[in-house]
């Protein structure tokens, strides 16, 4: 069960994906139409859902890492999120069914959990 129904959506984006791989060999004038037609669609998209929208997020840039050796560089697949509140975890998942991040973009999913209450808080 989640916290107050939150729900964290982490989008997920491989570089080395056909479809990033695909986009990336696009020529330049197309992949910057295509840009814009996923830009506005996540602008429908979030007008559509902005009830449901408790942070909007954005987009990730690079990452470091930190563990008891220190801070270094690394990389992974997370592209960006967005808080939402919903009734359940089904009805979270809903809200992304047909994003432009993976029908326009070439995103490979959106990732939904729910937030949960600290353990002992």
């Amino acid at each position: 069960m989640s916290t107050n129904n939150t729900y964290l959506a982490v989008f997920i984006a491989s570089k080395s994906s056909p479809k990033s791989l695909a986009w990336n060999a696009l020529p330049e004038a197309e992949r910057g139409a295509r840009t814009k037609a996923g830009i506005d669609g996540w602008k429908l998209w979030t007008e559509k859902h902005r009830a449901a929208i408790l942070a909007m997020g954005g987009p990730l840039g690079r990452t470091k890492k930190v563990t008891p050796g220190g801070v270094e560089d690394t990389s992974n697949a997370l592209a960006a999120y967005v808080v939402v509140r919903a009734d359940s975890h089904e009805a979270a998942a809903g809200l992304f069914e047909n994003h432009p991040h993976f029908m326009i973009f070439p995103g490979d999913c959106v990732e939904i959990m729910p937030v949960l209450p600290i353990p002992g808080g």
